[in-house]
């Protein structure tokens, strides 16, 4: 059962990751394969980091961890907010230079990441009752499976992206700020 839970965990948790990297896809429809796999890489770090973070949490200070959790629908939104709106700004208003297909920053990648596994951390109190083995197996699932999943979104998004051409951005900003939504209704 401890392997099933873990699975159905990672699958759920990484679907705000996929959305987010099927809009990196059609952002950037000439990604390269390397790309894709430093972009997936977050994804799936950020997914198995957060909740061995909440566990860990759990384990130790939990008194301040609960006080933070309130706060991280916020975050989230947000983070969201921020990425989603510039990229609409941007797909609405492009300047000359960004009428090419923007590659995707590390910095904007790194708030990607945080804003969709931000949430992960309260997972942390639900594994609370695991060992560390089995609390470190179950993030490792978690991030494996973030990383496929999201790797995936890339991919259609990347075949997507080449049809949409320049809307791109602007549907992505879209679903970015309807994630960011979708995370604070559903956490707070």
């Amino acid at each position: 059962m401890f392997w099933i839970n873990s699975v159905l965990l990672g699958f759920g948790l990484a679907m705000d990751a996929f959305s987010v990297s099927l809009v990196n896809g059609l952002s950037d429809p000439g990604m390269s394969r390397k790309r894709k796999l430093i972009i997936s890489g977050a994804f799936g770090f950020f997914q198995f980091a957060m909740p061995l973070i909440g566990w860990v949490c759990v384990h130790t200070i939990v008194n301040l961890f609960s006080k933070f959790q309130g706060a991280i629908p916020y975050i989230a939104l947000g983070l969201l907010l921020y990425i989603g709106s510039k990229m609409l700004f941007e797909g609405i208003h492009p300047s000359e230079g960004e009428k090419k297909m923007q590659r995707l920053g590390a910095w904007t990648l790194f708030m990607q990441a945080v804003a969709t596994s931000i949430d992960a951390l309260s997972v942390g109190f639900t594994i609370a009752e695991y060992g560390f083995i089995q609390a470190l197996a179950a993030t490792l699932i978690i991030g494996i499976l973030t990383f496929a999943i999201s790797l995936a979104g890339l991919n259609i998004g990347k075949r997507l992206g080449s049809k949409l051409s320049g809307k791109a951005n602007i549907l992505g900003g879209i679903v970015l700020i309807g994630i960011g939504w979708e995370i604070f209704l559903t956490g707070i």
